[in-house]
């Protein structure tokens, strides 16, 4: 069971980052502040997004985690910290409004766990989001992981020193996979994604193959199968 004490020996994995917590419900603003900081982590908490705002203007947070549920989340989008000063944010949201996840928030590099949630997501999503291991900003415009990088700006993909020849529909399930490192992407949510709308299972079996050939030329692989679950991208030797 999440939190549980057979859990808290692999808990300990901050190193006393600072860690702005932004939730009204108390039950889950306890279990967030309770494992978080058994983590070793920091925590600062308030309920409000207005009040995480006045946080982030006068302090300084290596990390902001938000319930993208509250009523006042648009707030945070009203906040334009400086450059030196940009937290990355990891939301906690309803599947049924990931579409609806992409206004800006004025801060730093963004991702997500869907609700309800696990504890264990949560921990994983923070430390490769501090540690700079999963998919993140490598400069302006692009995401990477280990030697892959997307440059938004170029539309192009490379490995290495090596140009990745992509379509469109391969370049957005790339984008797609490295924003979401080393989490299971299922075959709905990727259809979505990249045609807008879901493709029957061969569609995105024959895509996903396609884009494994080009990308792992180079070892060791890096998009794998998760069979009856989906597609994920990641070291197998980092899980």
């Amino acid at each position: 069971m999440p939190g549980s004490s057979s859990d808290r020996p692999a808990l300990a994995r901050g190193a006393g980052q600072r860690l702005l917590v932004v939730a009204g419900d108390s039950d889950v603003a306890e279990l967030l502040c309770a494992t978080l900081e058994l983590a070793g982590y920091r925590i600062v908490a308030v309920k409000a997004a207005v009040d995480g705002v006045a946080r982030l203007t006068r302090e300084r947070f290596d990390l902001v985690v938000v319930d993208a549920t509250l009523p006042d989340v648009t707030e945070l989008g009203r906040t334009r910290p400086t450059p030196a000063h940009r937290p990355p944010v990891l939301l906690l949201i309803d599947y049924e409004s990931l579409g609806r996840i992409e206004p800006e928030l004025g801060l730093g590099e963004r991702d997500y766990v869907t609700k309800p949630f696990r504890v264990a997501d949560v921990l994983t999503r923070v430390q490769l989001m501090l540690r700079g291991t999963g998919a993140g900003p490598v400069r302006s415009g692009t995401v990477g992981y280990r030697d892959l990088v997307l440059d938004d700006t170029l539309c192009e993909a490379r490995r290495g020193a090596r140009t990745l020849d992509l379509t469109p529909a391969e370049y957005r399930l790339l984008r797609h996979l490295l924003v979401n490192t080393h989490r299971v992407l299922s075959k709905e949510q990727i259809g979505r994604y990249v045609w807008g709308d879901h493709r029957g299972d061969n569609a995105i079996e024959q895509l996903v193959s396609r884009l494994r050939r080009k990308v792992d030329q180079d070892a060791p692989e890096l998009i794998h199968t998760r069979r009856g679950f989906g597609y994920w991208l990641g070291r197998a030797d980092e899980v």
